[in-house]
């Protein structure tokens, strides 16, 4: 199977989606799938439980305003997934922030880049530039995941992301390899002292770490 990780998001094959519109769903459930559909939109990878069957994956349909935003769980053979892909990169989505934020998210993106890092944007912003459709509301965050190495790359990525003073809030997580993910609010916190304990999630489920060695790359065997 491909190997999965968080905010990772998927495209059906047309078979796949035959399969999916075949299952018993509500009337407005059917509506929003058969509009995916018919769009040929993603799906998104989310939390694979033990009791997931052999070859299968978890994923998720964030909804639109238009389906009251609604959320809806898919179980299906990953060889119904023509491929996997990303939510889209930071400056992407800049022309949906208020006008007030966009240098802001431009100076970000830029700053990151110099780093060796890019900030994808998920969540409702996300989910908008895919799909073209309101999934935006009043006061929603500007969500971003960046890929990290290790500590080194996680400390310097929420170093820029702390800077950030835009009027629209800057939420999001830190992906390390192996798909360990932390918020990076989190991060900051548990760095700077103020934690002892730092909340990990992971595809399979959540746990707390203290030991940073945790977080750092395994070394290449000889």
């Amino acid at each position: 199977m491909t190997p999965l990780h968080r905010h990772q998001i998927a495209w059906l094959s047309r078979e796949g989606w035959q399969h999916v519109l075949a299952r018993p769903w509500d009337d407005d459930a059917r509506q929003c799938l058969k509009h995916w559909a018919g769009h040929r939109l993603p799906l998104v990878v989310t939390r694979q439980s033990a009791s997931l069957g052999e070859g299968q994956v978890a994923l998720g349909l964030c909804a639109p305003a238009r389906w009251a935003y609604r959320r809806l769980a898919l179980q299906l053979p990953q060889a119904d997934v023509a491929y996997f892909d990303e939510f889209p990169l930071l400056e992407r989505v800049v022309a949906q922030l208020p006008a007030s934020a966009r240098a802001g998210a431009r100076s970000l993106a830029q700053a990151l880049h110099r780093e060796g890092l890019a900030a994808r944007a998920y969540g409702s912003h996300g989910w908008q530039a895919l799909t073209g459709l309101e999934h935006l509301r009043a006061g929603s965050d500007l969500d971003l995941w960046l890929g990290v190495a290790g500590t080194a790359e996680a400390d310097a990525a929420v170093a820029l992301l702390a800077r950030w003073s835009g009027p629209v809030r800057l939420d999001g997580e830190l992906v390390f390899p192996g798909d360990t993910a932390v918020a990076w609010r989190e991060w900051q916190a548990w760095r700077e002292g103020r934690t002892r304990g730092l909340l990990v999630k992971r595809l399979q489920g959540a746990s707390t770490v203290q030991a940073l060695a945790a977080f750092e790359p395994l070394p290449v065997a000889a």
